[in-house]
C-alpha cells in the first residue's frame, strides 16, 4: 500500500507530497497523520504540495479534514508551496481551507510554527474610543 512519509522535526511534522495524490492515498495520509501526531505529541504540521499540479474538490476536502483533526488534537497545520494553478481551483471550486495557515515556501511555514499562536478574539478599539464611549 502506497504511504507519504512523515517526517518529525523538533515538536513538528512534515509531510512532502511528491507524487500525484489520489483518494485513496489522501485518505491514508488523513490517518498517517492523525496517529504521527498522536504519537509525537506534534505541535505543528507542514505540509508541502509544491509538487502538485492540480488539487480536486475531494483532495482538497480532506487537506480541510486532516487541518481539523489535528486543530482538534491541539496541533496546528501550515500548507506550504501552494502552486497559483492550485489556489485558482480551490477558490473557484469554493473551499476556503478554514484553520489551515499557508506559506509560500517551507522556511516561512517553519516560521509560521515557531510565532505563537494568533488568538481568536475581537481587537481591542483604539484609545480614543474608548474614551468617547464613556
Amino acid at each position: 500500500m502506497e504511504r507519504i512519509p512523515i517526517l518529525k522535526i523538533g515538536h513538528n511534522l512534515l509531510v512532502s507530497i511528491q507524487v500525484d495524490m489520489h483518494d485513496q492515498l489522501a485518505l491514508n495520509l488523513q490517518d498517517d497523520l492523525a496517529n504521527a501526531i498522536a504519537r509525537h505529541h506534534a505541535r505543528g504540521v507542514i505540509i508541502d504540495i509544491t509538487a502538485l499540479d492540480i488539487v480536486d474538490s475531494f483532495i482538497g476536502r480532506t487537506l480541510a479534514a486532516i487541518a481539523k483533526v489535528a486543530r482538534i488534537m491541539d496541533c496546528r497545520t501550515v500548507i506550504v508551496g501552494m502552486r497559483p494553478a492550485v489556489a485558482i481551483t480551490l477558490v473557484e471550486l469554493g473551499m476556503t481551507l478554514p484553520g489551515i495557515q499557508t506559506a509560500l515556501d517551507l522556511e516561512k511555514g517553519m516560521q509560521l510554527l515557531a510565532a505563537p499562536a494568533e488568538r481568536h478574539r475581537a481587537p481591542r478599539p483604539a484609545a480614543d474610543e474608548r474614551l468617547h464611549r464613556r
